[in-house]
């Protein structure tokens, strides 16, 4: 474990080792203030305020905007109940939730899970990552990379009229690229039709409010990459459907299944299901191969310069995912562990490690630290509001043995990559060799410590897991036909207290609940994006996303493209983020489930 002499080093702006590393960003040097508020294509409200010297994040403040109230309502519920009312906190990322929640009530009940719903869980939670990782990369942060209007230009005349020459000369040279990037082409003239009817109308959707035209001259793509990258935005849509339709198989719907509760499943597989999931696991499967993993490789090169910035504190959390049949979290397909550079070892998860504390939040502060199962979290919005030297946001800073850790789909590969899981550690020293090829220069491991490393990471571990969805529906249907049907098992009791170590997409998930008489007394939780955009510590740490975005370059202070590109490649969620519970005081309050108002 790094000690707190990585600390003070981790307090310094990083400033020239932002514009050195892989690639030169020549930008213009503003001085001055640069705000992003509210983060676009993310889920919730989240404010970025900067404060740039020479072009150079110097220092910064990421608050989370939005408050909710999730926790509170399940006290004095059911451990049921709460599998299906935690899923109520994301809609992204809902399996997650019921997940970590079951197995938080079924250690307090005392139980395990039979095989086959193990292998259920894994599949529906695969098919979970699977739409969050092609719906973030393609349709959320793809846009800080990819021009889909470049194209249109492209083929214009001088009177702003479309030339049938260079539409047909476009698309051949694009046909030819795709060709030599091993990714299937499609019909790249209707394509640019659409794109050309699209922007004529004036009305830019999804494509509107954009940072295209940023001073930073920051859009590299050659025209023939962005026309490949939008054909492949356009064909996401349909793969991330693609991916809930198996979690709506087995759930019942998405978002929010039905079918994730203490003590195993209520799906049953039929020879039909089990057939339309398969076919839509190897659909995937392929497209991810064909397609996502080429675009990763081909769009990388002409970004070296997001490998230059974005590290972080560089200590990495992960609580495992993905069930083996030994139930131990450290050997899950993607293990439990906490590793940090410098450290030879993964140390395992130690729960009594974890602490929150609120002294720049908007809470009332204990005045310490405190372990979730101890947490009480009481709200208070000051009366002077947003205050960056005081109270700045609804997110907690989480802690574990004291320091900021980053979660997310790097956390786990590097904690993967580090324990031998073949699939990661080839596909992860692949990506450094093919990084440092394409840099002419040997890259270290740490390379990945950057804003194009935690984005490449996540794209390997689509790939896994893709992989792991047609292993485990063979799997589960082995088993069915060897007569491994059993799906749920009952309580063993109804008192005691358990946590749901788990992840999701987006990183560590952790879910705390106390039991007597099969209600629950208290609920605690804290998600990946709580780790994330941590607000500074009593002692004036910064978190995980602070850190990564100072010494981030700017050349455009109204469009701080650079900046956009570092949050977005931890893919926060607001609404999962700033979340209350509190203590028994007296209150009341009443649900309102009729839109007229009727109770």
């Amino acid at each position: 474990m790094p000690d707190e002499t990585t600390l003070s080093e981790n307090e310094e702006s990083s400033a020239p080792e932002g514009a050195s590393a892989l690639g030169n960003i020549s930008v213009p040097t503003p001085t001055g203030r640069s705000i992003i508020d509210p983060v676009n294509r993310i889920e919730g409200h989240l404010r970025i305020e900067m404060e740039v010297e020479n072009g150079f994040v110097s220092d910064v403040w990421v608050s989370g905007g939005l408050f909710r109230g999730m926790e509170l309502v399940l006290e004095g519920r059911q451990p049921t109940d709460a599998a299906y009312i935690s899923q109520r906190i994301c809609g992204v990322c809902p399996i997650s939730h019921a997940h970590a929640s079951s197995i938080a009530a079924e250690k307090s009940y005392g139980i395990e899970i039979p095989n086959s719903a193990r292998i259920i869980r894994n599949i529906v939670e695969g098919a979970q990552f699977l739409h969050s990782h092609i719906l973030w990369f393609y349709n959320l942060a793809a846009l800080d990379y990819v021009n889909p209007l470049e194209p249109v230009f492209a083929v214009l005349d001088s009177s702003g009229s479309v030339d049938s020459n260079k539409m047909a000369q476009l698309a051949a040279s694009t046909y030819d690229l795709a060709q030599e990037a091993g990714t299937p082409p499609t019909d790249y003239v209707s394509l640019i039709g659409r794109l050309v009817n699209f922007a004529s109308n004036g009305q830019l959707s999804i494509f509107s409010g954009n940072w295209f035209d940023t001073e930073d001259m920051a859009y590299n793509l050659p025209t023939e990459l962005n026309l490949i990258a939008t054909a492949h935005y356009l064909e996401a849509l349909e793969m991330q459907a693609c991916a809930s339709e198996i979690s709506g198989i087995i759930g019942g719907k998405m978002p929010h299944i039905m079918s994730s509760i203490p003590g195993g499943t209520t799906f049953v597989p039929t020879e039909e299901k089990l057939d339309d999931i398969l076919f839509r696991a190897i659909r995937l499967r392929d497209w991810v191969f064909k397609t996502m993993i080429p675009d990763t490789l081909a769009i990388a090169p002409y970004y070296l310069d997001v490998a230059g910035y974005g590290k972080g504190v560089g200590r990495y959390i992960a609580w495992g995912v993905f069930e083996r049949e030994s139930r131990n979290p450290s050997e899950r397909y993607l293990p439990a562990g906490v590793w940090g550079f410098g450290d030879s070892i993964v140390a395992e998860p130690d729960e009594a490690r974890i602490t929150e504390e609120t002294s720049r939040s908007y809470y009332k502060d204990p005045g310490t630290p405190v372990n979730p199962r101890q947490g009480i979290t009481e709200p208070h919005f000051p009366e002077e509001g947003y205050n960056r030297d005081k109270r700045y946001t609804w997110d907690k800073a989480a802690r574990y043995n004291e320091l900021p850790y980053e979660a997310g789909g790097l956390a786990r590969l590097l904690v993967a990559y580090n324990k031998g899981v073949p699939f990661v550690k080839e596909n992860i020293d692949g990506l450094v060799g093919y990084l440092s090829s394409a840099a002419g220069a040997s890259l270290p491991l740490s390379a990945l410590a950057s804003t194009l490393g935690r984005t490449a990471a996540r794209n390997i571990e689509t790939a896994y897991v893709a992989s792991l969805m047609v292993e485990w529906t063979q799997e589960l249907i082995e088993a069915i036909k060897g007569g491994d049907s059993q799906t749920f098992v009952e309580p063993k009791r109804y008192d005691g207290e358990g946590t749901g170590m788990w992840e999701a997409p987006r990183g560590a998930l952790y879910h705390y609940e106390k039991i007597s008489g099969n209600k629950i007394d208290k609920y605690q939780i804290i998600i990946p994006s709580t780790w994330n955009i941590s607000p500074r510590d009593s002692r004036g740490v910064r978190g995980p996303m602070e850190e990564a975005l100072m010494g981030v370059p700017v050349g455009d202070l109204d469009k701080p493209i650079h900046a956009l590109r570092t949050v977005h490649s931890f893919d926060p969620c607001i609404a999962c983020a700033v979340h209350i519970s509190e203590p028994a005081t007296g209150k009341t309050f009443s649900t309102v489930t009729s839109p007229w108002g009727v109770k």
